[in-house]
């Protein structure tokens, strides 16, 4: 059995074939998804699962170097904001327009949807190495 907090099947499978830099996106239930990105649908009704939720989850399992935000996050949902500072604590955070950050969306390894109706309530994780 799994030691960690993730129990999907389907982001650990992810996470274990992914590479150094590769990304995997968090998104709220809004964002857009390019069609040749694989979708990891999690969103059971409005709020379920939260982002945040997600968010700590998935720290638990994959290693991060840094990430990617829209611009917009800190001024339109401050709270979306602090919980992805608090989560990921000193790792390198790089803002850019939204529309930048849904351009990067096209090159993620996976993006994983959430039941999460704030707007802007997406993040980038870059992965690292753990050596």
């Amino acid at each position: 059995m799994k030691k960690t907090a993730l129990l999907n099947t389907e982001i650990s499978e992810v996470i274990a074939r992914m590479g150094h830099r590769d990304m995997l996106v968090i998104g709220d239930a809004g964002l857009p998804i390019p069609l040749d990105v694989q979708r990891i649908d999690l969103a059971l009704t409005v709020g379920v699962p939260t982002f945040a939720q997600t968010l700590r989850t998935v720290l638990t399992e994959l290693k991060v170097e840094s990430i990617i935000v829209a611009q917009e996050t800190q001024q339109k949902s401050p709270q979306i904001w602090k919980s992805i500072l608090e989560a990921v604590g000193e790792l390198p955070v790089k803002a850019v327009p939204h529309q930048e950050f849904k351009e990067i969306n096209k090159q993620a390894y996976a993006m994983i949807r959430t039941g999460e109706f704030t707007p802007y309530a997406n993040v980038i994780l870059v992965a690292g190495v753990v050596f």
